[in-house]
C-alpha cells in the first residue's frame, strides 16, 4: 500500500466511499446530500490530503491540517475516510500513522479530534491505541441515524 498526496484526479475514486459514509448517517457531522463538488470542497480543500492506494485502487483518504488558525494554529487535527470494502486492513491505522509524522514534521506539538462519534467503538479503539486520550465527550452532540442522540469525544495527543 502506497500513502500519497491526493489529486483532483483521485476525488473520483474518493466520493464514492465518502458519499456512502456521509448518507451512512454513524460517524460524520457533514450534511447528507451533499454534491460531489460540494463534498469535493470539503475534502480536497483542507492544508493536506491523502490517498492510500493499492495498484490503481483507492483505499482510504486523510485529509489533515491545524485545528484552529492563529494562536490555535500549533494544534493538528484531521479527518480520515476508508472504502466499506477495504475496512479490516489496517488503511486506517497506516493513514493514521502517516498524520502522525506529517503532523510532527510539519510543526505541531500535538493533534485533537474534535468530533469523534462514541459509538464509532473501531475509531475510538484505533486512535487509543495510537496514543489519543478523550479528553471530555460532548453529549448528545451527534444525531446517530443507528443510536439517536450520542456524544462527541474530543480526543488529544501530545506529539
Amino acid at each position: 500500500m502506497l500513502i500519497r498526496p491526493a489529486t483532483d484526479a483521485d476525488w473520483a475514486s474518493i466520493f464514492p466511499f465518502f458519499s456512502a459514509i456521509v448518507e451512512d448517517g454513524e460517524t460524520y457531522t457533514y450534511p447528507q446530500g451533499l454534491s460531489s463538488d460540494e463534498a469535493k470542497a470539503l475534502w480536497l480543500g483542507q492544508q493536506h490530503v491523502v490517498v492510500a492506494e493499492e495498484g490503481s485502487r483507492v483505499l482510504g483518504s486523510a485529509t489533515m491540517g491545524p485545528n484552529r488558525g492563529g494562536r490555535g494554529s500549533h494544534v493538528g487535527t484531521a479527518s480520515f475516510m476508508v472504502d466499506g470494502a477495504a475496512r479490516g486492513r489496517g488503511i486506517g491505522r497506516a493513514l493514521g500513522e502517516h498524520m502522525l509524522a506529517w503532523s510532527r514534521e510539519a510543526g505541531f506539538r500535538a493533534v485533537q479530534f474534535t468530533a469523534v462519534v462514541e459509538t464509532n467503538t473501531a475509531a475510538v479503539a484505533l486512535w487509543q491505541s495510537l496514543g489519543f486520550r478523550i479528553v471530555g465527550t460532548v453529549p448528545e452532540a451527534f444525531d446517530s441515524r443507528a443510536h439517536g442522540l450520542v456524544g462527541l469525544h474530543v480526543m488529544h495527543r501530545f506529539l
